[in-house]
């Protein structure tokens, strides 16, 4: 008998929302009381919608027997199934649907029954982590509630961690990353690059070629066991939900990473279902993170040869082989962080234990949450002073420097009241960060700015880093321009830039392995000289006026330039692209050619290989969507 009740971390997480809820009341009505400010409680409301916290996960959750159950409960289902109704909304917001029928499979074995149910009663099952993503591979934005979809929630039950060997760890695909590399950290283990939030699932990280930012440093030599490219590519072994065509059922199957079929499931785009996987991971090699802001964008962004002799982007990425710049919309100075692989604490280094170190940026000031509720509550023409005030905070927290704050003048100042000063102060200068790799590689919490992001990833010669970085900087900086120059503010969060290596199959130690079909970091075969990965991502709050034409003029400048000629552009499949006007993941042309070509140029396995396999062991297309259904056509 299917059985319905609210889980037990629901409800602890129910109250850290009420709790959370709370707080934002009083934030609220005390923000109500500051005249000077003039900001109003529907402003602050609107504000909240940005904020992280507990509550954004558990929007709509009632059970089947629930007065508010609005939709009869999916007919037939397996004995035990712990089954509820639940909004999907994801980080952003921008995808929202009506209340979907969840359920928490507590076995692997549990999915294929749930994949026969679905497959005889014309139902869809879609995998969900922690809803960290931008664009529609699991669901899509305004799915109704009579649609066939039954969400397959992995973070209840499918969590478990062990040791596969000692230099290889067994996870079930619904653990977060957090729990992965602190596990591995009790073996002296580590990975070079992960993405930055720990509260991702592994499933979903590897669904979508998640990855960090790291190539070798000059003269570092990789240490067995790691790698510099995505997630995906450190899996030696995997277990799937396939069809089992002898017996017309679904079943786990695994696949050794030598099995031609396994390059399929590495990146699956949520076109498939995979239970657990094994990974591959490498002595834990401690870090030393520096981060800077005086180095101005015009020099770190220059192109090559330019006068001087500038600090550029690649200067600091062949010092340290890995660094991010995060630059916030209309000002001039980036935050550059470089991590360095340093064995032993350098005197000036502040020595850290555990992850998410920079909490101004995690939790979020006051100041800011008010621009940014003035910003969704429609006065977009502060986005200027939003970039500006975000770069001060950041500045004062790393650094302990107040020159800019007392040079402002006007509001900018009156937000970085002596208040804020000395709690950024007291918490302590956090510029020069050293411990083990996963306390300086996971440093966004779920509580961080709730933006909207797109992404790419240009694959290039590492002789051209800097010149990707600089064309793509050039016209942004002018497109933001001749956005503003019209009174336009599309963009009011940051540009974010970080490098990886491509996947080279034989870092994860298993001969015969290929390279994941999907991941935007498979090698080109025709031009093995592009060994390096430029991410570009542009983060704006959602609904920003303008943003989508905005991101449709920048992506086709993108497609233009890195055109297969110098360098070639792929999707960063978790953010937004195939932009029009009006939408994202809308444009019929980037949807049905760029895309597929991007994949295909070159030769070799790609696009229609992976649509082929991930076709032939679902033929019913159970874990599947309408969207996934269009841009997986073949």
């Amino acid at each position: 008998m299917t059985t319905a009740r609210r889980p037990e971390h629901q409800v602890g997480q129910h109250q850290a929302a009420q709790h959370q809820a709370a707080q934002h009341r009083t934030e609220r009505d005390r923000t109500d009381q500051d005249h000077r400010a003039g900001l109003s409680r529907r402003q602050l409301l609107g504000a909240s919608a940005a904020l992280g916290g507990a509550a954004w996960l558990l929007r709509g959750t009632v059970g089947p027997d629930d007065a508010e159950a609005s939709t009869p409960v999916p007919p037939g289902l397996p004995a035990g199934t712990e089954l509820y109704q639940r909004v999907y909304q994801n980080w952003s917001g921008e995808i929202r649907t009506d209340q979907l029928w969840t359920c928490a499979p507590r076995t692997p074995e549990e999915v294929p029954t749930l994949a026969d149910w679905a497959h005889a009663n014309g139902w869809r099952l879609r995998a969900q982590g922690r809803r960290h993503g931008w664009s529609p591979l699991t669901v899509a934005a305004g799915t109704p509630e009579a649609a066939r979809v039954l969400l397959l929630d992995t973070g209840r039950h499918l969590t478990a961690i062990a040791a596969d060997s000692p230099g290889t760890v067994r996870v079930q695909t619904g653990a977060t990353m957090e729990d992965l590399l602190a596990h591995l950290a009790t073996r002296g283990l580590g990975l070079t690059a992960v993405p930055a939030p720990g509260e991702l699932t592994v499933g979903g990280v590897l669904a979508v070629g998640g990855h960090g930012t790291a190539v070798p440093a000059a003269g570092e030599t990789r240490p067995d066991g790691h790698g510099y490219g995505s997630l995906s590519n450190q899996v030696t072994r995997l277990t799937a939900v396939v069809h089992d065509p002898a017996t017309g059922r679904y079943t786990l199957r695994t696949f050794d990473r030598a099995e031609a079929d396994s390059a399929a499931f590495l990146v699956h785009l949520g076109r498939a279902f995979v239970t657990e996987v094994v990974l591959r991971a490498g002595a834990d090699r401690p870090l030393r993170c520096v981060s800077r802001l005086d180095i101005p964008a015009s020099e770190l962004f220059a192109r090559p040869g330019a006068a001087g002799r500038p600090r550029t982007f690649a200067d600091f990425v062949e010092r340290d082989g890995r660094a991010e710049a995060i630059w916030f919309a209309y000002t001039d100075y980036p935050w550059l962080k470089t991590w360095s692989v340093t064995p032993n604490r350098p005197f000036a280094a502040r020595t850290v234990a555990e992850p998410y170190n920079y909490p101004f940026s995690d939790s979020i000031p006051e100041p800011v949450a008010r621009l940014a509720g003035e910003l969704v509550a429609g006065t977009w023409g502060s986005a200027p002073l939003f970039g500006q005030l975000q770069y001060l905070i950041a500045k004062v927290a790393l650094t302990g420097d107040i020159t800019d704050v007392l040079l402002s003048g006007g509001l900018l100042r009156d937000l970085l009241s002596g208040e804020l000063l000395t709690h950024l102060l007291a918490d302590g200068l956090r510029s020069d960060l050293w411990g083990p790799s996963r306390t300086l590689l996971q440093y966004v919490r779920p509580t961080t700015l709730r933006v909207t992001a797109n992404g790419y990833a240009v694959l290039a010669r590492r002789a051209d880093l800097q010149w990707v970085v600089s064309e793509f900087t050039a016209h942004y900086r002018q497109l933001l321009a001749e956005y503003q120059a019209r009174g336009e503010f599309p963009v009011n969060g940051a540009v974010e830039i970080r490098v990886t290596g491509l996947d080279d199959p034989a870092w994860c130690g298993v001969p015969g392995a290929r390279p994941p079909l999907l991941s935007a970091l498979r090698p080109r075969p025709d031009r093995p000289e592009w060994d390096t990965a430029v991410w570009l991502d542009v983060l704006s709050l959602p609904g920003t006026p303008g943003l989508h034409r905005f991101c449709r003029d920048l992506e086709q400048y993108l497609l233009r330039t890195f055109d297969g000629t110098r360098a070639g552009l792929r999707v960063e499949w978790s953010k937004g692209w195939a932009y029009t006007a009006d939408a994202a993941w809308a444009d019929p042309d980037v949807l049905g050619r760029v895309i597929p070509a991007g994949h295909r140029e070159g030769g070799g396995p790609g696009w229609d290989e992976a649509v082929a396999v991930l076709d032939r062991h679902d033929p019913y297309r159970v874990f599947g969507n309408a969207f996934l259904d269009g841009l997986l056509s073949g």
